[in-house]
This record gives C-alpha cells, structure tokens and sequence, in this order.
C-alpha cells in the first residue's frame, strides 16, 4: 500500500490517480497510525515551507513521518515534499523542516529569469537510483517552485537543473528515498516513468 499524506497543503487527486492508472494500490490519509503500516509514503506539496512545517504539526504527523523516513520506509516527496526534507528553509526563518539531510533550502536568485522557475527544464543524471531506471538522460520535467535545494556536496543528489545561472538539485535520492522539486504527476511519459519506478521499487 502506498499512502499519500493529506495535510492540507499537496496536490493529492492527481498524484494519487495517476500512481492509481499505474496500478498501485494507493490511499490517501492523514491518520498518523497509517504510517505504521504503510509500504511506501508519499510526501506531495505546494505553498510555503513554514506553513507546511506548521500543518505537519498540527495533524500530528511531522514525528511520525520523521521516524517513518529514519527507519528506512520507502518515501517519495515531490516539490515541497523535496524541500520538507532539510532542516530549514530562507522562505521560513525560524522554521524546522524535517532534517533529514543537513543545509538550508534557498530561493533563487539569478536576475536574468522569472522567479518562480515555472515550465518544462531539462534534469540531467548525475547518479543511478531505482526510481530513474530506465529514464533517459536530458529529459524534461514540469517545475512550479521559488525555492531549492542547492546541489551541493552535503545534498544526494541524483538528478540536476539549471535555471538561470543557478544549478540546483531536482532530484535526491538515497536507499529508501526519493524527492523530486518537478511534479512527476504533471510530466507526462518521463514524470509517469518515475511513479511507475517507485510504485515497483523493492529494495
């Protein structure tokens, strides 16, 4: 079973119907017990970092969903769901996110493009993982986002963007997880390739 997070601040219906149209069996919940028996989680979201910090909390998942991702469950985060996973973030000073990877979430800042970063951009490969299997190199993706984790040494990177002047991580990875900043959901073939590859992963 893989469980969509519903707290208030993701686009849930169509990240849930199209891992459904691939055949997973899929539930949407913001029962923080699910967590306990679920495979694989999915982490959507749009809007601000520190209100989501703030939703996580107030439906009592932001613990569990820690612990959930520390243990080793299977995760997948898609944009916000990207950037929940540092410890913080210039949009929200003051404001914890997840802390799963160290550093802090940055906006852009290249004056020669429109912030936000909105559009297709092309994400080259920079490691294997299980959910780019099969993807080829160069391909493009969906983006709706201010905000990015840098592509850094401290950051797993597993695919990167350029926007500007401005070379960012759109995807990370590790044994268990996987986020991308793109919204695989809205990508069309290469977006669907990935929530096909993640529905199937089985380390």
């Amino acid at each position: 079973m893989i469980v969509v997070i519903d707290y208030g601040m993701g686009n849930l219906r169509s990240v849930s119907k199209a891992l459904e149209h691939l055949g997973a069996n899929v539930t949407v919940s913001s029962d923080p017990q699910v967590l306990e028996r679920a495979q694989k989680v999915v982490l959507p979201g749009v809007g601000a970092f520190g209100d989501a910090v703030r939703e996580l909390h107030r439906a009592g998942l932001f613990d569990p969903l820690t612990e959930y991702i520390r243990r080793g469950g299977l995760f997948m985060g898609i944009c916000l769901g990207l950037q929940l996973l540092f410890e913080e973030s210039e949009e929200s000073p003051g404001v914890k996110g997840l802390g799963i990877f160290p550093g802090k979430v940055q906006r852009f800042r290249s004056t020669d493009v429109k912030v936000p970063h909105m559009g297709w951009n092309q994400v080259s490969i920079t490691k294997a993982h299980p959910a780019v299997r099969g993807l080829e190199d160069g391909s493009y993706f969906y983006f709706v986002h201010s905000y990015y984790a840098p592509a850094d040494a401290t950051t797993p990177t597993v695919g990167q963007c350029v926007y500007g002047s401005e070379a960012f991580s759109a995807m990370i990875g590790t044994d268990t997880l996987f986020a991308a900043q793109f919204h695989p959901e809205k990508s069309q073939q290469a977006g669907l390739k990935i929530l096909k590859n993640f529905a199937e992963w089985n380390p």
